[in-house]
C-alpha cells in the first residue's frame, strides 16, 4: 500500500474578510475510502442509478465549481493541490464550509487522480432532481436538441455554446452522455449549471410539436433549406437538433422534422463536428 505522509492542519485557517476554510486534510494512503470518489469511482458509479439520492458528480477548476455553488449544487468534498490553498482554490474552500479539503502535492493528486487536475481543483458534488421537460421550456422559444451525441468533450462545448449564443434550453435523448461529467462540465467551463436542461422521453419529437415548437433537423439533404432562410427566423418556437457524431441524425427524426436544415459548406468539406456546427446554428437560430 502506497502511503504519502505530511503534517497535517488542526484547525481551520483564517482567511481575509472573516472567511473561514474547512479543515484541510492531509492525503496519508491513497487507500482512504474517503478518496475514492476521486480515485476509483467511475462516472456510472458516481450516477448511481440505483440510489438517485446519493448520486453525484466531480466539478473541475475554479470557475466551474464557483459557477455550480452558484445554481445551488452542495458540495461534498474537495480535492485541491497543497500550493492552492491559498491561491486558486481560496475562494471555493471560503464558499463550501465545513466540507472535507484533502490536499497533497500535485504529483501525488495526478497519480491518484490519473490525470493532472485543472488549475489543481476538484469538488464532490451532489446531483439534484432534473426537472421535467414542460418545466425546462416553459417560456422558451429556441431550444437545443442533441439526439445520441456520446462524446462528454462534445457535450460540454454544445452547451457552452447554448448559453452563449441564446439558445433556452438543452434537451438530450438519453443516450446522449451525462452533461455533468467531469469532462463535459470543465469544456462546457459551467455553462451546464447556467441554461436549463434535462432528457427527454422515447416520444420526443411528438413531446416538442405538442409543447409548440417546429423541429429543426440539422442535415445535409438535397432538400435541406439553407440556415439563413427567412422562415426558420419567423417562427415563434424552434428546437434545433443535432445528432450523433459520425452518423448525424436518424432517418426518423429527419423525417418527423418540420424543416431539415443544412450549413453551406466550401472547398469541398462535407460536414463539420457536431460541436462546430452548434455554434454556427445557434447563432443564426438563437433567441437574439
Amino acid at each position: 500500500m502506497e502511503k504519502f505522509l505530511y503534517l497535517s492542519y488542526n484547525s481551520p485557517i483564517k482567511l481575509k474578510d472573516d472567511f473561514f476554510m474547512p479543515e484541510i486534510i492531509e492525503i496519508e494512503s491513497f487507500e482512504d475510502p474517503r478518496l475514492d470518489v476521486y480515485a476509483r469511482a467511475t462516472e456510472n458509479q458516481l450516477l448511481n442509478r440505483e440510489n438517485p439520492t446519493e448520486a453525484l458528480f466531480i466539478a473541475e477548476s475554479p470557475k466551474v465549481i464557483e459557477r455550480a455553488l452558484d445554481a445551488g449544487f452542495e458540495p461534498v468534498s474537495i480535492l485541491t493541490e497543497r500550493r492552492h490553498i491559498e491561491g486558486e482554490a481560496k475562494e471555493v474552500l471560503a464558499r463550501c464550509g465545513d466540507v472535507p479539503a484533502f490536499t497533497a502535492d500535485t504529483d501525488v493528486l495526478s497519480r491518484l487522480t490519473g490525470f493532472k487536475l485543472t488549475r489543481g481543483l476538484l469538488c464532490a458534488m451532489r446531483r439534484s432532481a432534473l426537472p421535467t421537460v414542460e418545466e425546462v421550456c416553459a417560456g422558451t422559444k429556441r431550444v437545443a436538441v442533441l439526439e445520441n451525441v456520446v462524446n462528454p468533450t462534445n457535450i460540454g462545448a454544445i452547451f457552452r455554446s447554448a448559453a452563449a449564443l441564446n439558445m433556452d434550453a438543452v434537451l438530450l435523448t438519453p443516450a446522449c452522455a451525462d452533461p455533468l461529467y467531469r469532462r463535459a462540465t470543465r469544456v462546457s467551463m459551467g455553462t451546464v449549471f447556467q441554461i436549463p436542461w434535462t432528457y427527454l422521453g422515447e416520444d420526443w419529437h411528438k413531446q416538442l410539436h405538442t409543447l409548440g415548437f417546429k423541429t429543426v433537423s440539422m442535415a445535409l439533404k438535397e432538400d435541406s433549406l439553407n440556415i439563413d432562410d427567412p422562415r426558420l427566423a419567423a417562427e415563434e418556437r424552434l428546437a434545433v437538433i443535432l445528432g450523433t457524431e459520425g452518423d448525424g441524425l436518424a432517418d426518423s427524426t429527419i423525417g418527423d422534422s418540420d424543416y431539415t436544415v443544412c450549413i453551406p459548406m466550401s472547398h469541398g468539406v462535407d460536414s463539420l463536428n457536431v460541436a462546430a456546427a452548434s455554434a454556427v446554428a445557434f447563432w443564426q437560430l438563437g433567441n437574439k
